[in-house]
């Protein structure tokens, strides 16, 4: 990076604290620190809802999932309109009647208290883990960048994100996300253009689209019903919809944000915007990494996009072995150049596809080059057995710093650091609202004044910010980030939703039937992940929540029956 890269990277994210900090400077009250002004219109709560949401993970890791995969990603996300139009009918509504600060209050009043506890503890699990890989995100890019170790560069930026969230608590978060979703959506439509910009002459959106179709990479629906296959149209729309169901109904991260709008109507069109516009978001995130891969068809590709591991090779005795993968990559890349001068020639001569002789040739040649990257990996992990040898959070970064111009990287950078700090912010309103309001303020000092709760909840957040740093230096057990989160999300998130569907819809249902078909949910779904089949994960959502909502009302009828016989006794 060079001098000008580090201005436009400090001040973009300079200003973006000061914005914190100065928009919420008035904040005095604990209730105002945990769930807001609530005068947010719709527009605000739909940038904040998607900037929740769209971590840096999305802009560090879809790109890699795009680049490998194609488009076949954007299909998890097509149950978030059905999941959006679901909530805003039936759960805004009561959530608004009640007047709640977290959502896990109203488990209290339709339940007990266990309840609300241990839906409480599920969730601060769950996304304690997640904020942590959200923050790990980002850091990456410095480590790589910089050569720092990883713990201090966790440290560095969950400081910051600390700093405006302590000054202003929820209403921070909101005010910061309008911001940098601005950044986000500007830099995101920057690094499309600048991809398409370094093409060859003669070869535009619809050509490229062309050479990634060839290969596969341009398809975006799957049809095919496959229990193991992580992305297909099944799996989005039902197996994703009870995962989005959870995540932006139930999990604080989300519903704080909602809740803090001026009124019901503006919540809820706030939803609907995020729901609608998130696929073509996803869309245009994916198609980012789709024209990377375009770009690497005519400019040669390192035969492994992580550097890090690159550098372990060149120390190891597997260096010699890995320079002849190197070779015979490069030799492939040159019979590419060939056949892509055949493709190029005929797009001149104006024909509207690609031969299927030339388009054989392609798969042949990127299946060899597959091929190769599977044997570079095998020997990064016996160069360094506890590492990671995979590459795909590490293709779009690799992209920035090699091939675009000075300024615009330092603007890049900002992108994904502005999209860490949008989640990360989110994430530790939503667990210190959550640990002071459902945990601390109700089971353990419930007296105090409210100063004394305004002072904790920023201590919270200092705390889980700490838990954020430790946790995020063992993130890169994963094999990819984006699949990592919605991974975690899956063991919990269906016994949840499960949980606030008993509330909603079986009336009949009691705290304590609830309370053990919860746990026997969330130890099958745990045992089905860890021991039996990690890609169905998402299928583990609606499994989660069908299991607790089937063994909750057999338990309360089991309850009813034995009742029944010990007062005729």
């Amino acid at each position: 990076m060079e001098t000008l890269d580090w201005i436009v990277l400090a001040g973009t994210l300079a200003f973006v604290v000061f914005y914190g900090v100065w928009k919420t400077r008035n904040i005095k009250s604990s209730d105002s620190f945990l769930a807001g002004e609530r005068n947010l219109a719709w527009w605000t709560i739909g940038l904040s809802v998607m900037a929740t949401q769209a971590s840096a993970i999305t802009f560090l890791s879809t790109p890699g999932q795009g680049f490998f995969d194609g488009m076949q990603f954007v299909q998890f996300y097509f149950g978030m309109p059905i999941a959006m139009i679901f909530l805003v009918i039936f759960i805004l509504p009561v959530y608004y009647r009640l007047k709640v600060t977290t959502a896990y209050e109203y488990l209290e009043q339709r339940f007990d208290l266990r309840m609300r506890t241990l839906t409480a503890i599920l969730f601060l699990i769950q996304r304690g883990v997640a904020a942590a890989i959200s923050i790990y995100a980002p850091s990456i890019v410095l480590c790589a960048v910089f050569g720092w170790s990883l713990p201090l560069t966790n440290l560095l930026m969950t400081v910051f994100v600390v700093i405006y969230t302590t000054s202003g608590g929820s209403s921070a978060v909101s005010r910061t996300q309008e911001l940098q979703m601005t950044i986000m959506f500007g830099g995101l439509l920057l690094a499309f253009f600048l991809v398409l910009n370094q093409l060859p002459d003669g070869v535009g959106l619809g050509e490229a689209w062309q050479i990634a179709g060839a290969t596969g990479k341009t398809q975006a629906v799957d049809w095919s019903f496959d229990w193991d296959d992580r992305y297909n149209f099944w799996s989005g729309v039902l197996g994703a919809t009870f995962l989005f169901l959870s995540y932006f109904g139930t999990d604080q991260s989300q519903v704080g944000r909602y809740l803090s709008g001026k009124s019901l109507r503006e919540s809820r069109l706030g939803l609907l915007f995020n729901g609608f516009i998130k696929i073509p978001m996803q869309f245009l995130v994916l198609s980012v990494g789709v024209m990377v891969f375009v770009f690497y068809q005519f400019n040669a590709p390192p035969l492994h996009f992580n550097q890090v591991n690159r550098a372990k090779i060149e120390k190891s005795g597997q260096r010699a072995s890995f320079e002849r993968l190197e070779a015979r990559n490069d030799s492939l890349f040159l019979q590419k150049q060939q056949l892509l001068n055949e493709v190029t020639a005929g797009f001149g001569s104006g024909a509207e596809q690609i031969a299927p002789p030339l388009q054989n040739r392609l798969n042949q040649l990127e299946a060899r080059r597959k091929t190769l990257r599977a044997e570079a990996e095998t020997l990064i992990k016996a160069a360094d057995p506890g590492g990671d040898p995979k590459d795909k959070d590490f293709v779009f970064i690799n992209f920035v710093l090699q091939h675009i111009p000075s300024g615009l990287v330092g603007l890049m950078l900002a992108m994904i650091f502005c999209a860490s700090w949008s989640t990360t912010a989110s994430e530790l309103s939503a667990l210190t609202a959550t640990s002071l309001s459902d945990i601390y303020r109700r089971s353990f000092v419930p007296d105090r004044d409210d100063n004394h709760y305004f002072r904790m909840s920023r201590w919270f957040t200092v705390g889980w910010g700490a838990f954020i740093v430790l946790f995020a230096t063992y993130a890169d057990i994963f094999e990819n980030l984006i699949q990592a989160v919605n991974m975690i999300g899956s063991i919990f998130y269906g016994t949840i939703l499960g949980i606030f569907f008993t509330a909603f819809f079986l009336k009949r249902v009691e705290g304590k039937a609830v309370f053990w078909a919860a746990v026997m949910a969330q130890a099958t779904v745990a045992y089905l992940f860890f021991f039996v089949d990690k890609d169905a994960y998402l299928w583990y959502n609606p499994l989660g929540c069908g299991l607790v909502m089937g063994l909750g009302w057999l338990l309360q009828q089991a309850m009813r029956v034995k009742t029944g016989r010990e007062n005729r006794v």
